[in-house]
């Protein structure tokens, strides 16, 4: 019989049941996240737990930004597709959301039922989401509780923009020159956030190697395999308009 352990945390805005199922036979828990707009994500590995209890409340600076190359184990490697959150209602009003959860506008679910039927005859092993609302959103609404298994990192997010979440997006884009290695008040820098991002993705090939998976997130997210993977500057990255497409592929870790 399966031993239950539940307990509360709150990731950002959104808060979470976490729930560790030890098996009989098995040393190893399936851990199922509960809290994530009333759906359930399951990870069956060692140490997901640790990536679902979210991060520090406020951490201490990372090191001066660096062109961080991922190790690659053994020669493996995986396609990783990756998809932008479908548009959501503060997109539509103007608003930087950062690390507020966000929710898809009309016009959004309907574009996230679009990627569901690019997406689920794709080959994917897995779907790998960030853990804010708008994305979580876009994810159940593509696959609707079918097709490969879903799971959630919140090192997948967006750039945490501290005092300026939620603020109007002119305001906070238009200066993202000034935040590559310096920390918004409050918050992280563009730099800091690809780490993030990089520490997620670096996970990826010990479990799913040769796989194609799915990672669901935002700009910081797609900054990350950006610069990881294609060598783009972050000075380069932040000058750019976004041109939204239905994608974008990679291979990884690169090299």
């Amino acid at each position: 019989m399966a031993k239950r352990r539940e307990h509360r945390r709150a990731r950002g805005h959104v808060a979470h049941t976490i729930r560790a199922v030890h098996h009989e036979g098995s040393n190893s828990p399936v851990i199922e996240d509960l809290g994530v707009s009333g759906g359930t994500v399951t990870a069956e590995r060692d140490g997901w737990l640790a990536d679902l209890a979210g991060p520090d409340a406020r951490r201490p600076p990372l090191a001066p930004r660096q062109s961080r190359q991922p190790v690659s184990v053994g020669g493996v490697s995986l396609e990783i597709v990756f998809e932008t959150h479908s548009i959501s209602e503060d997109n539509e009003r103007g608003v930087a959301t950062g690390w507020l959860p966000g929710r898809l506008s009309a016009s959004g679910r309907s574009q996230a039922r679009e990627m569901g039927g690019r997406r689920r005859g794709d080959g994917l092993a897995a779907v790998f989401t960030s853990d804010l609302g708008r994305a979580v959103e876009t994810v159940e609404v593509a696959f609707a509780g079918t097709g490969p298994p879903v799971l959630c990192d919140w090192r997948l997010r967006e750039c945490d923009y501290g005092e300026l979440n939620g603020a109007p997006a002119a305001e906070v884009h238009g200066e993202r020159g000034r935040y590559l290695d310096r920390p918004y008040p409050g918050g992280e820098s563009w730099g800091q956030a690809i780490e993030r991002v990089a520490g997620a993705l670096g996970d990826l090939p010990s479990r799913w190697d040769g796989a194609r998976v799915l990672v669901v997130g935002h700009v910081a997210t797609r900054w990350a395999l950006d610069h990881l993977a294609r060598g783009r500057a972050l000075e380069d990255l932040a000058t750019e308009e976004f041109a939204w497409q239905p994608g974008w592929e990679y291979r990884w870790p690169p090299g």
